[in-house]
């Protein structure tokens, strides 16, 4: 059956009525028809409760036209789809709701700016709601009765805990050489070389330890935690756990919370270690201290507040990077590339959160402690 065109005018409006088939043979009069009222810069509705059939060529012109209307800002919406033309649509991929709408105007500053604000306060909010039931997962949820998986626990401690040893090691080992050494050289022209131990060993054990650990378990372990849970959502594992009836927080988030809990003060006490053997070995080498004077002014300048608040540090540094690797693994979008975004979110916003709640930590134990 051919198609047939009738033009309508309704209330100021132009109604395109079709009836017929929109094929091959048919698309091209339609598309002139469709371009002749474009040039008059008028809206457009299009009646398709006649029409029998439609093929990917009709789908496409209705698209390219759609295309045309919305560049002029002009309206071009359809009405009438029958439950087979709108699966002709969505076969060729094309949304018939799309094509009732008008382009969005392009925004300005401000509005993305507001816009932007209200999608941070609320994943932050989302965020909160999920530290909160982590929270009580983890340390409320076991005195009720609530199993801990301690094989998961122990396999998640090992990830997290003793693979990173050579690389926390490592890095924690050149931080300190490189600090003492730029303090060396300005120690030396006061002859007080004896203060490099009083400086590695405080800001060791206080800031640099605790700060240097989370940021290397944030791009190494966070990433891992947050393309894990990801990838299972994606996938529909994570759907597939709450079928079981078996709650996701529970079983993917809270084993990872012991683990790094456990793990992060051990690495933190690590880095304080080698940090100040790098220090050491500066003081040694190159400012020709004994070592039993470089240790025995170490002793003297630390005391037991230096070590203790770097660990509460860690702890709290810890929880930050794993809620945070969950949150951005379970709003994961998008297959594949959305794994890959959210991924680089989670380092981004955990080495970001660490940062400013160690500056106020510091601020915190400076005032707690003078």
């Amino acid at each position: 059956m051919s198609l047939k065109i009738e033009h309508l005018k309704e209330n100021q409006r132009t109604v395109l009525k079709l009836i017929g088939t929109v094929n091959s043979e048919s698309a091209p009069k339609l598309f002139e028809d469709f371009s002749h009222i474009l040039k008059q810069k008028e809206p457009l509705e299009v009646d398709l409760s006649e029409v029998e059939y439609i093929d990917s060529t009709g789908v496409a012109t209705f698209a390219e036209i759609w295309n045309s209307f919305r560049d002029q800002g002009l309206r071009f919406s359809i009405f009438g789809l029958s439950d087979k033309l709108k699966a002709a649509f969505s076969m060729f991929q094309v949304d018939p709701e799309q094509l009732r709408t008008l382009p969005s105007p392009p925004t300005g500053f401000l509005e993305n700016l507001g816009q932007q604000t209200i999608d941070s306060f609320q994943e932050f909010y989302q965020l909160l709601i999920l530290m909160a039931e982590t929270f009580f997962e983890a340390v409320i949820a076991p005195f009720k009765g609530r199993k801990i998986r301690w094989s998961s626990v122990v396999e998640q401690s090992i990830v997290i805990g003793s693979e990173a040893l050579p690389i926390v090691g490592l890095i924690s080992l050149l931080v300190g050489l490189t600090m003492a050494l730029m303090s060396a050289y300005q120690l030396k022209q006061f002859g007080a070389n004896i203060f490099i131990a009083n400086l590695v060993g405080v800001s060791m054990t206080r800031e640099l330890g605790p700060l240097m650990t989370a940021i290397i378990v944030a791009g190494r372990s966070g990433s891992s935690i947050a393309a894990e849970i990801s990838t299972m959502t994606v996938t529909e594992e994570v759907d597939a756990l709450k079928t079981m009836g078996i709650r996701p927080l529970s079983y993917l988030v809270i084993p990872k919370v012991y683990a790094i809990t456990i793990a992060q003060p051990l690495l933190t006490v690590l880095a304080d270690f080698l940090g100040i053997l790098g220090g050491f070995l500066v003081a040694i080498i190159y400012l020709d201290l004994s070592a039993v004077a470089f240790i025995q002014q170490l002793l003297q300048s630390m005391v037991l507040k230096d070590i203790w608040t770097g660990l509460v540090k860690s702890v709290v540094f810890a929880w930050m990077i794993v809620v945070v690797a969950c949150y951005k693994g379970f709003i994961v979008k998008g297959g594949a590339e959305g794994v890959g975004r959210v991924t680089t979110s989670s380092v981004v916003t955990s080495i970001f959160l660490v940062i400013v709640a160690d500056c106020f930590f510091s601020v915190l134990f400076y005032f707690l402690m003078e």
